[in-house]
């Protein structure tokens, strides 16, 4: 927050959730760094409406009711402007009930898609259908890739995403059960996927879908590489970054495909990478396709007020239902409802590394 003697009505504060514990704990630091990066452009410029711009990180690996319990008071200091994070669904969904009309919430984390639209929340991550099943359609036209495992954490990104895509597969092959013979679902932190990998409904399929998160996703390949089964069937997943290679290693990553809106290795990725590495330096965490999510969403929050000319909830939303034109470090964005609107792209590991195979959507 803001520090003491420093005058807050100069200052726009921002909440930033990432978790700094459990699976998705291996992201933060990345994150962390790629919203400095942003916080630094923006304030080597004009800062966000005339004002210098500070956030102050909150841990979103904690249970999601204890997460939403310090926004809420945090956002009853009244010098709180805004939210943005990465951090799962769960979390998010919490908090949106304490943030609905208060402040904007920038979600910045692939979702599994809105039944309803809180007021103030904005989705900066992708859902399925600008991810996942543009991937799976991709598989299937290139590969020849129909049947499909899942496996997934059990709470609701994975649930939901898993419905949309057996929703999918079964309009195609007329039976879900020749789709997607097996699926399963296992708590956050598991350790042990014997069960799933020695299912012998496993071997009817040509790849798995992998709805893990963190460290979990990086466990998972170890293991299904050790049985050799990358030789046979692929795997496709939303929720495998740069610190996802690394932390499996290279002997993990093989026939591992991943959509994304960015990565690195871009011709936009190697520009922001080289800025970023001038402000932190080479031994700086990887800046990556999750981190980078988190970038957009500061850089897009300056857009949002710049063309409303206010952070309240009603005057963004007002701007962004008229089409207002937000200029980012990417171009321009623009929003359908509450969702942005990017490119996406498919690309296959390569060691710790990704190759990027086509644009997708």
């Amino acid at each position: 927050m803001t520090p003491f003697g420093v005058n807050p009505e100069n200052t726009i504060e921002i909440l930033n959730i990432v978790p700094q514990q459990g699976p998705g704990g291996i992201f933060a630091p990345s994150c962390e760094a790629a919203i400095s990066l942003a916080v630094e452009e923006i304030n080597t410029g004009t800062g966000i409406l005339g004002r210098e711009l500070r956030v102050t990180h909150i841990d979103g690996g904690r249970e999601p009711a204890e997460v939403a319990q310090e926004v809420s008071a945090l956002l009853a200091t009244g010098m709180v402007h805004a939210l943005t994070g990465w951090h799962t669904s769960a979390v998010r969904r919490a908090v949106a009930r304490v943030t609905a009309g208060r402040v904007p919430y920038l979600f910045a984390t692939d979702h599994e898609g809105l039944d309803e639209r809180m007021p103030g929340l904005f989705m900066i991550g992708s859902d399925p259908t600008r991810q996942i099943l543009p991937a799976l359609r991709w598989l299937r036209r290139e590969l020849g890739a129909r049947r499909w495992a899942i496996i997934g954490n059990d709470y609701v990104w994975p649930r939901r995403t898993a419905e949309v895509v057996r929703g999918e597969l079964a309009d195609r092959a007329g039976s879900l059960e020749r789709s997607v013979p097996l699926e399963q679902f296992v708590p956050m932190g598991t350790k042990d996927f014997d069960e799933f990998l020695a299912d012998p409904l496993l071997d009817q399929v040509d790849g798995v879908i992998v709805l893990l998160v963190g460290a979990d996703v990086s466990r998972f390949n170890r293991q299904f590489a050790r049985l050799g089964r990358d030789d046979k069937q692929l795997r496709v997943s939303p929720a495998v970054d740069d610190n996802v290679l690394l932390t499996g290693g290279r002997a993990a990553n093989r026939n591992l495909y991943v959509p994304s809106s960015f990565f690195i290795n871009g011709a936009e990725g190697r520009d922001r990478r080289a800025r970023y590495e001038r402000l932190h330096g080479g031994f700086a965490p990887a800046l990556t396709n999750f981190s980078n999510t988190e970038y957009e969403a500061v850089h897009a929050l300056r857009a949002m007020a710049k063309a409303a000319g206010s952070l309240s909830v009603a005057s963004v939303h007002a701007a962004v239902a008229e089409g207002a034109i937000l200029e980012t470090p990417s171009g321009e964005i623009g929003f359908a409802g509450n969702q942005v609107v990017r490119p996406g792209y498919i690309a296959r590991a390569d060691g710790v590394e990704f190759e990027i195979l086509d644009r997708i959507c």
